[in-house]
């Protein structure tokens, strides 16, 4: 500590880069972490972790002869709505299958919606309202009106509502074709912020649904929501294996985003172990100053009977205090940092601050500060004593 107050510019001069390199990882770490939040929350928000749909419709090729050349010329079946065959076992199965946080039965298929002479393609969703809120929080959507399906009830779309000219009360004709029709009333107007979604999704009654679309007692789709977000590939997997069903996970579907956030992940790695080498390099360079600044000082401690361990412990702690000592500093700039974009940013999205981030930080500062207080340390309990009085 002695040393460290003797040569009190060079330790402010490297409690200030330590400092400034710690607050730049904490920042864009919170950061990086909070926009990739909120893409996931946006993006998220209107799908599903896992969606389990039956498996596509396949050609069947008949059987040849042995040794029998035969030529294919073979187009692709086409795919009509199927449903998923005991979709009640199913949805049981999945409902007690670990890392599961939620299961939604739903029945989804074309139709028409007209009013007066306009018409609109739609897409009918029909759910089990309790269970659908768990996967997709469609009640914090709710523009106008309020979410009730049922009792020829349905909610649509606000783009839809717009086209069409609906309002809360009106009455929507929907046409699923092969004179299967049902005219509902407007309950509840919905805004997902997805244009597409908007414009097309009609919530209805399960039971509606499944009359309209032909698929008594079936449903369409089974979609579910993981504990892990992230391990929602690895769920899909084992849904698919157990039921033998098709299962997408939105890694799957959304495989440009996925991309993007592996590519922000790897940035803020990259940036971090740059920002330690810097402030390793800095610790190593202060120390390596000292050490030959002090090399008589050293050469007298090392004649009075200090050995080369306790010498090599010396500078070994130097780089501790002044890793810890500025990893505290830069942790506090960090935290105000993300306050100050939280409170006065433009308000775009919410910087969380993971508990782990400020200690991990803090952590890796110090161990950069032991790590490069070894060459110093070692040179300087290598020291002759007798050649370091000598000067």
């Amino acid at each position: 500590m002695r040393f460290l107050r003797h040569g009190r510019a060079q330790t402010l001069l490297i409690l200030f880069g330590i400092a400034v390199g710690v607050s730049v990882i904490v920042f864009v770490t919170a950061l990086i972490a909070g926009l990739q939040a909120n893409i996931i929350d946006r993006t998220l928000g209107t799908q599903a972790h896992v969606r389990v749909e039956a498996p596509r419709e396949a050609n069947r090729i008949a059987p040849v002869p042995v040794g029998t050349l035969q030529l294919v010329l073979e187009d692709p079946r086409p795919q009509a709505l199927r449903p998923i065959d005991n979709w009640l076992q199913v949805r049981d199965v999945l409902d007690r299958l670990p890392g599961v946080a939620a299961v939604s039965p739903v029945v989804s298929g074309p139709a028409f919606g007209r009013r007066g002479s306009a018409a609109e393609s739609v897409a009918l969703v029909g759910v089990d309202i309790p269970r659908y809120l768990r996967v997709i929080p469609l009640d914090e959507h709710i523009v106008e009106g309020r979410l009730e399906v049922g009792s020829s009830n349905a909610v649509v779309g606000s783009k839809l509502a717009e086209d069409l000219g609906l309002r809360l009360g009106g009455k929507l004709r929907l046409d699923a074709g092969e004179g299967r029709e049902a005219i509902v009333n407007v309950a509840g107007i919905f805004e997902l912020g997805v244009r597409e979604l908007d414009a097309r999704y009609v919530y209805l009654d399960l039971k509606q649904a499944q009359s309209l679309l032909a698929l008594p007692g079936g449903v369409t789709v089974i979609d579910m929501t993981v504990q892990d977000l992230f391990g929602a590939d690895r769920v899909a997997a084992r849904v698919a294996g157990l039921t033998g069903l098709k299962a997408e996970s939105w890694m799957d579907s959304n495989a440009q985003l996925m991309n993007a956030l592996t590519s922000q992940s790897m940035s803020t790695r990259m940036i971090s172990v740059f920002v330690a080498l810097s402030v390793a390099l800095g610790i190593a360079s202060v120390l390596a100053v000292s050490v030959a600044q002090r090399t008589r000082e050293i050469g007298i401690l090392r004649a009075m009977g200090t050995r080369r361990r306790q010498m090599l412990l010396v500078f070994l702690i130097q780089g501790a205090v002044l890793g810890l000592a500025g990893a505290l500093l830069g942790a506090l700039a960090g935290w105000g940092l993300v306050w100050a974009f939280n409170n006065l940013g433009p308000g775009l999205f919410e910087i969380p601050m993971p508990p782990a981030l400020v200690p991990a930080a803090m952590a890796l500062a110090t161990l950069s500060g032991v790590g490069a207080a070894l060459v110093p340390a070692s040179r300087a309990s290598r020291l002759d004593p007798v050649e370091a009085i000598r000067g």
